[in-house]
């Protein structure tokens, strides 16, 4: 069993920037893709990014080139850096960990229980 847990949401103003940080403990995440997704009220929940055992990367063309994904596999931590931040990423994000190399949420087995972002005019 693996749980993870977000944390650094909060306010920010519009331009500004936010690290999310998921802390997993139970198996290790070092052979996991991890996932971050956002849904923000009334909407399906969304893929942001995803970040292979290995560092690679893939992200939404609505976060690209704003936010980038991190991983310290030794400490069981994953971040997504956000930058540039817009009123329409106002949303309750969430990092996941998976199996395969997917943007779909069914493809991650594990999630955590998300942190609130909101991002201010």
């Amino acid at each position: 069993q693996v749980q993870l847990v977000e944390s650094g949401g909060g306010l920010v103003q519009a331009g500004g920037s936010l690290r999310l940080s998921c802390k997993a403990s139970g198996r290790t995440l070092s052979s996991y893709t991890m996932g971050w997704f956002r849904q923000a009220p009334g909407k399906e929940r969304e893929f942001v990014g995803q970040s292979s055992w290995r560092g690679f990367t893939s992200y939404a063309e609505s976060v690209k080139g704003r936010f980038s994904i991190s991983r310290d596999n030794a400490n069981n931590m994953v971040y997504l850096q956000m930058n540039s931040l817009k009123p329409e990423d106002t949303a309750v994000y969430y990092c996941a960990a998976g199996t395969t190399w997917s943007s779909l949420p069914r493809a991650y087995s594990y999630w955590g229980q998300g942190t609130q972002v909101t991002v201010s005019s």
